[in-house]
């Protein structure tokens, strides 16, 4: 099958992709396949590249069910028998908030946004030390002393609410889980899509069905293992990837100069005048979505339950900053390099809504010209979308099947019925998130922001202050809890669909409504006794007296 082009050269399909990206005029190079360019066409697929992806794909699925013989009830399934070690956690949370945002929206929002973005490169590392210390601690020290799995087991003691609060906060994290979880299937498609041509649905399904099965079979052992590969995998490629793109672009000082030639205010740290994003103020509400944001997400927070050592605690936070602070801080700059590789006609971006997320992979398959280097490339960023999409997948299933199934709609329920409803919730939140990523934003960054915002006006209020605050109350959390989900929906729909410009990210007008509620509605009602507050270590200190 052949297409002539508007140079009159004629391209067969079939040809050595290499060859084809060089010499293919600027509208056409964008596209990954030539399947993607000629209708009815089939894409191009390189043996060797499909390999490596196939032996990934089956060494996660090794491990997952390698993982299964671990599991013989809900605290093996869920929080790994509480015997993760050092490595194993710590690349566990560098894996839950690693995400699509961390390869392809990292890079994409520096393509587009430069400097100004530079924040989110401490923030998001940030995270991980925050919930640590300010969250783990104290619930990894209550949950050895109670025997709670789950961050909704913590609400119902501390709150007295095993069924209104527990409730509540199971049914908020599905929901925003799954908005955060389809934000990670776009991320998928994105690679998939850009590897083998493959169509968007095609490409979303292909990736759902590799993630549920090993997350399934495997539960929280699977899911952590498998992210140490994939950290390893991601840390390795990136710090060896990412800097050859930056200086195929002409390197750091060179793109920096560019882009302050192209445009003098992307080298500022932040942006004012009309139009601007990343002003001083929206800085701030971004600053703190990100660290608390992520820091709270169910899937985040529910990882301290697993540590099998709690001085853990004390080396995890710097060494997980260091190790994902390199890598975020190298895409960011790959996607300022990506800026000189498109304007200077190198790559071409695909027509599609979301293209800046595609700058990195495109950088990438510029600069190097082995298709082992490829399909090595293609498995790096599988594995960063990865390792938060699983642990999304099984947060989901453990607050279905543990916090409403077993503590609410069927108390007598068996251990193995509870995990078979897991396993089933794990199945139903893939096919209804793969529903909500058919239709992507422009940017794939804005729809995982949207995730962690609702989390932060959500989750975070009732956490700081049944820690932290003694005369926080169950009315309390319930008020600021349910005020926060249902705020930040609606001031997010008013960013979505431009009804209204907002000075700061929409999930900061959530937090502030649920403060509000938790001091009002808390001083309103009446307290809870001391014993339950001694018993829960609530108050103004970190480490368990």
């Amino acid at each position: 099958m052949s297409i002539a082009n508007p140079t009159g050269y004629v391209w067969i399909a079939g040809y050595h992709r290499f060859y084809r990206r060089r010499c293919l005029p600027a509208q056409y190079r964008g596209a990954r396949s030539l399947g993607a360019l000629v209708e009815g066409g089939s894409a191009m697929i390189d043996p060797l590249e499909i390999t490596l992806v196939i032996l990934y794909f089956l060494a996660l699925i090794g491990i997952g069910i390698w993982a299964s013989k671990k599991i013989q009830n809900m605290s093996d399934y869920v929080v790994a028998g509480r015997s993760l070690g050092f490595w194993v956690f710590t690349f566990l949370m560098i894996g839950s908030v690693c995400s699509g945002m961390s390869l392809l929206g990292v890079s994409g929002l520096g393509y587009k946004f430069a400097w100004p973005t530079i924040w989110e490169q401490l923030a998001v590392p940030l995270s991980i030390a925050f919930c640590i210390i300010f969250f783990g601690v104290k619930m990894y020290a209550i949950s050895k002393r109670s025997g709670f799995i789950t961050v909704q087991d913590y609400f119902a003691q501390r709150f007295e609410s095993q069924k209104t609060l527990r409730g509540l906060s199971a049914v908020s994290g599905i929901v925003v889980s799954m908005i955060y979880l389809a934000g990670q299937y776009t991320a998928i498609s994105i690679v998939l899509m850009w590897l083998f041509g493959l169509p968007h649905w095609v490409a979303l399904v292909i990736g759902a069905a590799i993630v549920t099965v090993y997350t399934v079979i495997g539960g929280l052992y699977a899911v952590a293992w498998t992210t140490l590969v994939q950290g390893l995998i991601l840390l390795f490629g990136v710090v060896i990837m990412a800097p050859v793109v930056i200086s195929v672009a002409g390197g750091f000082t060179a793109v920096n100069a560019y882009l302050g030639a192209l445009n003098p205010a992307s080298v500022l740290p932040w942006s004012t005048g009309p139009g601007a994003v990343f002003t001083p103020e929206y800085i701030v509400s971004f600053f703190l979505l990100l660290t608390i944001g992520l820091a709270c997400a169910p899937h985040v927070i529910n990882n301290v339950l697993a540590v099998k050592d709690a001085n853990y605690f004390r080396w995890t936070p710097l060494v997980a900053f260091i190790i994902y602070g390199v890598v975020m801080f190298l895409l960011k700059f790959a996607g300022f390099a990506g800026v000189v590789l498109v304007n200077e006609g190198l790559v071409s971006l695909p027509d599609v809504k979301n293209a800046s997320d595609f700058i990195f992979v495109y950088g990438v398959q510029h600069a190097f010209g082995s298709l082992a280097l490829w399909g090595i490339f293609a498995v790096i960023v599988l594995a960063a979308v990865m390792s938060t999409t699983d642990r999304l997948m099984l947060t989901i299933g453990t607050y279905f099947s543990w916090d409403l199934y077993k503590k609410i709609l069927k108390p007598d329920a068996s251990e193995k019925s509870v995990l078979a409803v897991s396993r089933i919730s794990v199945f139903a939140a893939a096919a209804i998130t793969l529903v909500l990523a058919l239709n992507p934003p422009e940017m794939l960054v804005w729809l995982i922001w949207a995730g962690i915002g609702i989390m932060f006006a959500t989750f975070a209020v009732p956490l700081l202050a049944g820690l932290y605050w003694r005369r926080a109350t169950r009315e309390g959390a319930i008020a600021a809890m349910s005020l926060g989900l249902v705020s930040s929906l609606a001031f997010g729909a008013v960013t979505y669909f431009r009804i209204a410009p907002l000075p700061v990210h929409f999930s900061l007008y959530g937090f502030i409504i649920a403060v509000i509620a938790m001091i009002a509605v808390s001083l309103l009602t009446k307290p809870h006794s001391k014993e339950i507050l001694d018993e829960t270590m609530t108050g103004l200190f970190i480490q368990p007296r």
